[in-house]
């Protein structure tokens, strides 16, 4: 049988299994007499086994039947559930999630558990494990492969060798260590990675992608990578990446005699004899994704019967769709939006009732259609959110702290495109939480609070927002400490330090100042590479800010536009060029006159409600040759950025539009204040300005 058209559904459906797995084993050791948890973790566990094993995938079979007999007795009361059979049971789901993005990446899915495989077998037997895995719970990584040789690679990726050195490209073995005191070690390494997607290809890494991530490696990794660069090139392109130590780049000497066939290479490695088990097929040919996101969610039946409804069966109101189909579906639809646009100027010069009508009734019914396409692809931001409890579970037990996660808001809905970007900020802030927020345990009593420590994690809807937030209840930010740094750091004056709100200087640890300092005491680290994490967020078209309280704890504060595709903007125009604001960044607009423009050190500015902000002349910022800045009355735009204010002088203001937002590409790079390109109704590209870096 060829299993090979099954595979997207396989790599689907495991990944349920095992989150469902990882949820129930943090509840079954929250509660260890609660059956019914093993029963659901018992009947993943199967379910997956039977998949893998009708996939042939044998290794991923084994060993969850090895994690189906401990859980048996377990169902059975014949063993008690203890720390040390939930450490052992997370530490095979390690294994299983390892193996089965190995068969993602391209690979065999095979690995070696043999160890974990003993553990799970003497639990069966009754028998003590002397090495639990709890006191190795957030150990770093074990130590990298010193170098991948040609010998390390398999037959899939020898073939992807032979087609780039056919395409003039070769392989490297690229080993990257950062500095010792570099904390978001997963941000860093999320930099290289940007730095090398725009150089080549990555292959293969050690340890696993996820591991790099998460930043839980010791002090770097190892890269299996293809480019036509040279060696030099790449190694001074990596080290501009802040608090990289160390880069090696080698090339793979690779014997021709050992590449694989052409025609051999293009044959699908299914064909081996098929697997004998047991075990029924169970994979259904579908993918499932709401057909209405805004039904509440129903529970799934426990049993045939109670799926029909006065003797009817219930249909199902869920099919799964491929998400690429989905961002072509979207793509389409973007060009339509710009006919929609175009469309509107036509009939606005064309005198027909008819005409004018049908165009009406084709931008309300486009106006639906892309709101139900931004619809499927809205996913429930808990797809993110489920990891955290396990490293929650893991960093307590590695700190020695005692922490209580509480998620709020797991149901809120953003674009799929923002759930795949906000897990390493959120991976980061947590981290920063745990280890330099929450207090000790020793600590908390002396200061007369709970024992244990709280972090609460919630995410809500705003307007076209998405508010995702990560607060704690330990020590706060130190005012005194972080004001020291930033003044040593030349980030503010002394002056400036006695000016500033407690809130104000809790921002300053996300500053670039702070993320390549030193360590500082109390706050020990709080804040060291945060400046990642910010340009991360704005990257994203959102921001964060911070807010503290000496002794009582921490507020992370992340604001997140809902979707990052099709955006409302205000159009203004600069002499015969039209531009584009965006709408959530604009206060508001108003007419000012020529004398209200006041000068102070040497800039513009204006009393705006009783506060005086600054003023720029858009046309001056983008150098617009001919500019003409003599008027009586300027249309400006007051835009905002967290707290600060801005006034943007403008020639005219057009109106608002929705508009569909496009990169510059790779031929133009970044410009300075410019986020991306539109095309208008007329057919005229229009920049869309980059607030954010017109506000300092």
């Amino acid at each position: 049988m060829d299993t090979q058209q099954y595979l997207d559904i396989f790599l689907d459906e495991s990944q349920e299994h095992l989150q469902s797995i990882n949820d129930f084993i943090l509840k079954l050791e929250e509660d260890t007499s609660n059956l019914e948890y093993v029963h659901e973790i018992f009947r993943s566990a199967h379910t997956l086994k039977g998949m893998a094993a009708t996939m042939g995938y044998d290794d991923i079979a084994s060993l969850t039947h090895k994690m189906e007999n401990v859980l048996d007795l377990i169902r059975n009361e014949e063993l008690v559930t203890n720390t040390e059979i939930i450490d052992t049971l997370f530490l095979a789901i390690d294994d299983l999630e390892d193996m089965v993005d190995s068969v993602r990446n391209g690979g065999d899915g095979k690995k070696d558990v043999s160890e974990h495989v003993k553990k799970l077998e003497a639990i069966e037997k009754g028998e003590t494990i002397f090495e639990p895995a709890a006191a190795v719970a957030v150990e770093e990584a074990e130590d990298i492969e010193d170098h991948f040789k040609a010998s390390d690679l398999d037959e899939f990726q020898l073939t992807v060798v032979q087609q780039a050195k056919e395409q003039g490209m070769a392989p490297y073995d690229l080993k990257v260590t950062f500095e010792s005191s570099c904390i978001l070690k997963g941000a860093r390494a999320f930099m290289v990675f940007e730095v090398l997607d725009n150089a080549g290809e990555i292959i293969r890494t050690s340890p696993t992608i996820e591991e790099i991530e998460e930043g839980t490696f010791e002090s770097g990794f190892t890269l299996l990578f293809l480019t036509d660069q040279e060696p030099d090139e790449l190694i001074k392109a990596v080290k501009n990446v802040s608090e990289v130590e160390t880069v090696e780049a080698n090339v793979i000497e690779i014997d021709e005699n050992t590449l694989p066939d052409k025609g051999q290479s293009e044959k699908k490695s299914t064909e081996k004899e098929p697997v004998q088990t047991d075990e029924k097929p169970v994979i259904e040919k579908v993918t499932e994704v709401p057909v209405k996101k805004s039904e509440p969610k129903k529970e799934a039946p426990k049993n045939k019967d109670t799926a029909q409804n006065n003797g009817k069966k219930t249909a199902s109101k869920n099919i799964r769709v491929n998400l690429d189909k989905i961002d072509n579906l979207l793509n389409l639809f973007e060009e339509v939006v710009i006919d929609r646009s175009r469309l509107e100027v036509l009939v606005s010069s064309i005198d027909n009732g008819d005409l004018r009508e049908t165009v009406e009734h084709l931008s309300r019914v486009s106006s639906d259609m892309q709101s139900l396409i931004l619809a499927m692809r809205m996913v429930p931001i808990e797809q993110v959110f489920n990891r955290f409890p396990r490293m929650i579970r893991q960093l307590s037990k590695g700190l020695n702290k005692k922490i209580a996660l509480e998620i709020k808001g797991a149901e809120t809905e953003v674009d799929r495109t923002v759930i795949d970007e906000i897990g390493d900020p959120l991976v980061h802030l947590i981290r920063n939480s745990c280890d330099h927020g929450i207090e000790s345990p020793e600590k908390r009593i002396a200061n007369n609070k709970p024992e244990e420590g709280k972090l609460t994690l919630r995410a809500y809807h705003s307007g076209n927002h998405v508010f995702v937030e990560i607060e704690d209840d330990g020590a706060g930010v130190n005012r005194e400490k972080v004001s020291e740094k930033a003044i040593e750091n030349n980030i503010i004056t002394s002056q400036e330090a006695k000016e500033l709100s407690d809130d104000q200087v809790a921002a300053l640890i996300m500053s670039s100042g702070f993320s390549t300092a030193d360590t500082i005491s109390d706050v020990s680290g709080r804040g060291v590479g945060l400046d990642v994490v910010k340009n991360k967020i704005e990257a994203l078209g959102g921001k964060i800010s911070v807010t503290t309280t000496t002794g009582k704890g921490s507020i992370f504060s992340i604001q997140l536009p809902l979707t990052l595709s099709i955006i409302t903007t205000m159009l203004v125009h600069i002499q015969k060029e039209t531009f584009a604001i965006l709408l959530t960044s604009i206060l508001e607009t108003i007419i000012l006159p020529k004398e209200k423009i006041m000068c102070a050190q040497g800039a513009d500015v204006i009393d705006y409600r009783g506060k005086i902000i600054p003023v720029l002349f858009l046309g001056k910022v983008l150098k617009v040759p001919n500019y003409d800045t003599e008027t009586d009355r300027y249309s400006t735009v007051i835009i905002k950025k967290g707290d600060k204010l801005l006034g943007l002088i403008v020639d005219e203001l057009i109106g608002q539009q929705e508009v569909v937002l496009k990169s510059l590409g790779n031929y133009l790079g970044e410009v300075f204040a410019v986020s991306g390109v539109t095309i208008l109704g007329d057919g005229e590209v229009a920049l869309i300005i980059d607030p954010n870096a017109l506000i300092d």
